[in-house]
């Protein structure tokens, strides 16, 4: 049985259907521990408005180019938690 191709990553922005193209990595310090990381995705319409939204709350911890993400969580031991 052949499965169906995976969706490509969209923008984390309401509403949008783009494809991603950044990783907006981030932690709400109240709940999460120091080295959890969830992300958003964005495309490059969204990036500086998300990342913004994250920024003034002073959860943004990284942003990064979706294909480095992508590559960096693909080795041995990384992990992810993406929201």
């Amino acid at each position: 049985m052949l499965r169906p191709e995976p969706e490509e990553p969209i923008c984390s922005a309401k509403d949008c259907r783009e494809p991603a193209e950044w990783v907006l990595a981030w932690n709400n310090p109240k709940i999460h521990q120091p080295e959890r990381r969830k992300t958003w995705l964005a495309c490059e319409a969204h990036r500086e408005h998300l990342s913004k939204f994250l920024g003034v709350r002073g959860f943004l911890k990284d942003v990064v180019p979706f294909a480095e993400w992508t590559e960096r969580e693909s080795r041995p031991g990384a992990e992810r938690d993406a929201t």
